[in-house]
């Protein structure tokens, strides 16, 4: 072999790097098994179309389990050759914890529709779908370069659409899924044109280079460089359902399925928020004067808009009680928000406070969707007043959503949903944000009204109906009867999935108001 050949292989086997595969499990496996569950689906007969339920669950557990050698240390993959350090892939302790919630909660959401995919929804697309928005929100919290970011979060997104339309001829399910759709794009080709501004001034996709970049930007591309952070922030704003861009999130609540609207509530919010942290703490901390005041402002409009609205629900409109539920995450958003606020003004650290509130608010509120997917089984309408004397019929499904509601309230025993809020409002304070630690004072304590209703409902006399009214002079059937209350109807059993779901989330919940520091411990640690 001559010199030249010599020197050229060593170049070319140089560029040639090693794949971690371990790193990259958790979203692999989900992917994989999307497409199993697809192929699955063209040559099971209908009458066993439920084991696509239980191959969904398993792929679920085993992402889950892979997450397990990930959860010390920090390993990265697709790395530049000409900088070790710039990878498009990594797994840290933040990414690590945002897995571990997208995929439980994605996990729960299986729980909650396996019984809708045998009786109500078409199984194969709803799992296939399922599978494939889990893998891009495992994905993105451990990307760390723009490309990679933009196509998680569309991988996350796009099977998102299809499964709020999932409920064939109905309008409301058309209709909350067309806007979905409509207002998603419209954020995504904001957020796209900003990314490409911000690539403009830097020359880069990968976050810690862009950071580096933006903070020596050559004076002609300073506007430049802050419209693209403005505009990439918008599309994100969107995705975490913040003022003025929340508009979408009630109908689409609404015209989807019940399991649905659960993941979006919790596993979508997951992923807006993960992203919106990564941009704005690692990739964009040079203008942390320009995000830092707006995210301030946005999670103040947030709050106070989602709180208000969710107070004036009516308690006898129909599928009042998951509009409350989604203005209720709207509110619970603007308090998400405000620890990536005072990040800019405090330090990167402040972000564990909105991972540890994350942690409490996906488990108590996946648990309040699981009963009321329990609760429409029997009154599909789903009204508040649907929930009057719940604890006299089913009293473990009204103490389990008391005390979520309490925990998302931050009432005792919700101690987690307490200790969570006062984490967040200590991040506001510590950072300087005294006006916005005030903002949320108010709207904890507005907030307080349309948790307490509810929650009082449930412990409310059931209302009997009154029986008719007998012809004068016919003697009754029955003398005794007559002034006695109505038989009440037979409850119907409530599915083992269901039920598990509602446990599962029930018992988590209690040990992390008992042990709060397992998720507290999040919001003093460095997570990057």
């Amino acid at each position: 072999m001559t010199p030249d050949v010599t020197i050229a292989a060593a170049g070319t086997a140089s560029l040639v790097q090693s794949v971690d595969w371990v790193a990259i499990a958790p979203p692999l496996i989900a992917a994989a098994v999307a497409l199993v569950v697809l192929l699955a689906d063209l040559f099971l007969p209908p009458a066993r179309k439920p084991l696509l339920g239980w191959i969904t669950l398993a792929g679920l557990v085993a992402a889950l389990a892979a997450l397990v050698p990930l959860r010390t240390g920090s390993r990265s993959t697709f790395c530049l050759t000409a900088n070790p350090d710039a990878c498009s892939y990594t797994v840290d302790q933040f990414a690590f914890v945002i897995q571990a919630l997208v995929l439980g909660g994605a996990l729960l959401t299986a729980l909650l529709a396996m019984k809708d995919t045998e009786e109500k929804l078409p199984a194969g697309e709803f799992w296939f779908l399922l599978l494939s928005s889990a893998a891009g929100a495992a994905l993105l919290p451990a990307a760390r370069d723009l490309a990679t970011l933009v196509v998680a979060l569309e991988v996350a997104s796009l099977p998102a659409f299809a499964l709020v339309g999932l409920k064939r001829g109905d309008r409301l399910s058309s209709e909350a899924a067309l806007k979905f759709f409509l207002s998603s794009v419209t954020a995504t080709a904001v957020m796209l044109l900003g990314v490409s501004f911000v690539y403009a001034a830097t020359g880069t996709l990968h976050l810690t280079e862009i950071a580096t970049k933006l903070a020596d930007v050559p004076g002609q591309l300073g506007t430049v460089a802050e419209t693209g952070v403005v505009l990439t922030l918008v599309g994100f704003a969107f995705k975490t359902a913040a003022a003025p861009f929340h508009f979408w999130v009630p109908d689409t609540y609404v015209g989807a399925p019940l399991p649905v609207a659960a993941y979006l509530s919790v596993v979508g919010k997951a992923v807006g928020f993960s992203g919106l942290i990564l941009v704005t703490v690692v990739a964009f901390p040079a203008y942390a004067d320009v995000w830092g005041p707006a995210l301030a402002v946005l999670a103040a409009l947030t709050m106070t808009i989602g709180n208000a609205a969710a107070v004036r629900q009516a308690a006898t409109r129909a599928h009042s009680a998951v509009r409350l539920l989604a203005w209720s995450s709207v509110g619970q958003a603007g308090y998400l928000l405000v620890p990536i606020a005072a990040a800019a003004y405090s330090g990167d650290n402040k972000v564990g406070a909105t991972v540890a509130y994350a942690l409490m608010y996906a488990v108590v509120n996946l648990g309040a969707f699981a009963v009321a997917a329990l609760v429409a089984r029997g009154k599909p309408l789903n009204r508040l007043t649907d929930y009057r004397g719940l604890y006299a019929e089913r009293p473990l499904a009204a103490l389990a959503l008391a005390f979520f509601l309490l925990c998302l309230a931050g009432l005792p025993p919700g101690i987690i949903g307490l200790f969570a809020k006062v984490t967040v409002f200590s991040a506001a304070v510590d950072a300087g944000l005294g006006w916005l630690a005030v903002v949320m004072a108010v709207n904890v304590v507005v907030a307080l009204y349309y948790y307490l209703r509810w929650t009082a409902i449930l412990f409310r006399a059931p209302e009997t109906a009154v029986a008719p009214a007998e012809p004068a002079g016919e003697p009754s059937a029955a003398v005794g009867a007559s002034s006695g209350p109505v038989a009440q109807p037979v409850r119907s059993r409530v599915p083992a999935p269901l039920a598990v779901a509602v446990a599962l989330t029930a018992t988590v919940g209690v040990v992390l108001s008992g042990l709060p520091q397992l998720a507290l411990h999040f919001a003093s640690v460095t997570l990057f």
